[in-house]
């Protein structure tokens, strides 16, 4: 079969690769569509994965086409979207409800041969059906959506917040829509790329603009999120919260980025600074909001590329151009 490898840091091919067999309670799904995430950049960067080559790709969905002997749960032809997450089960991390901080974490196109291919192998418990009326190509886009009902579950907002989002990508836009449908009183968004802006306003953000002084809000926040995992972002959100209000790291930032805070003023301003790292307990959920229309993938997703198209595909996400790139097999 066909598939995307990143064979070394700064490197990546589309090759030829066995085609996979699925162990006993595993399932090998015909990739429908795959996601870019910046994570696959970071994989790219050499870091994430632990060993390379890889292939990548843990944002996909597509058709079963072939099951392990113990598989009951899914049979051949059933539509799933797959969710990447591998835990252990067995460390503290695991035990205490923690399955995304594991041990011994793993994910499916991050640790192990993922969706950008032809062809997957996913664990059966990994797998959600998809409704009939839910596009398998759209379907990628339920892993993403995932990971911000995870920073929902972390920021615990209260109703009318007033809410600040660094970067208008597609996890921008997915936590502008989860702020507007969680009871934000307002949502404001900062983007340097005029056309994500755009398309913030079409998803329904209350302001727009470049930076966050163009809005003339001296008091800050409630709630800052960044989005973009740029060190200047971050630096300047930290800044912008409000009194008693949340700081949350959501985007993928570098190993090597830092930003300064002041102990004083978080401590005497009750500022809480926290993190929401991928999946935990919210792909099934995700995935109803998807079946529930709560996003427009058509919005959403900017490029259908084709698999050979990978390495093209990757620069054009790194350069920052379109929203969601999904590559098709």
């Amino acid at each position: 079969m066909r598939a995307a490898v990143i064979e070394a840091p700064g490197t990546v091919t589309v090759t030829d690769v066995p085609d996979p067999t699925p162990g006993p309670r595993e399932v090998v799904v015909d990739v429908a569509a795959c996601g870019l995430c910046g994570t696959d950049l970071h994989i790219l960067q050499g870091e994430f994965a632990p060993t390379l080559p890889v292939v990548p790709g843990h944002e996909f969905a597509g058709e079963v086409v072939g099951i392990g002997r113990d598989v009951t749960e899914v049979a051949v032809g059933d539509r799933v979207a797959v969710d990447p997450s591998l835990y252990c089960h067995e460390c503290r991390k695991c035990r205490t409800g923690h399955g995304n901080l594991c041990d011994r974490w793993g994910a499916i196109g991050v640790t192990v041969a993922g969706g950008a291919a032809e062809y997957a192998v996913a664990p059966v418990a990994n797998c959600v059906r998809l409704p009939d009326h839910v596009r398998t190509q759209d379907a990628a886009l339920i892993e993403p959506l995932s990971c911000a009902v995870r920073g929902y579950d972390v920021l615990n907002t209260k109703l009318a917040a007033h809410v600040l989002i660094y970067g208008t990508g597609t996890m921008g836009l997915m936590m502008l829509e989860l702020a507007n449908r969680t009871g934000a009183a307002a949502v404001d968004v900062v983007d340097l790329n005029p056309e994500r802006l755009a398309t913030a306003q079409k998803v329904g953000c209350s302001r727009a603009a470049a930076s966050p002084e163009e809005f003339g809000q001296p008091e800050g926040w409630d709630v800052v999120i960044d989005a973009t995992g740029n060190a200047a972002a971050i630096q300047d959100g930290l800044g912008r919260v409000a009194k008693a209000g949340t700081f949350l790291q959501f985007g993928v930032a570098d190993y090597a980025t830092t930003a300064t805070i002041e102990p004083y003023r978080i401590y005497n301003e009750e500022i809480t600074i926290t993190g929401s790292m991928a999946v935990l307990h919210s792909y099934e959920r995700a995935a109803e909001l998807f079946a529930a229309d709560v996003l427009d993938p058509e919005l959403l997703i900017s490029d259908r590329l084709p698999l050979e198209q990978y390495p093209a595909a990757l620069e054009q996400f790194a350069s920052g151009k379109g929203r969601k790139i999904v590559v098709v097999p």
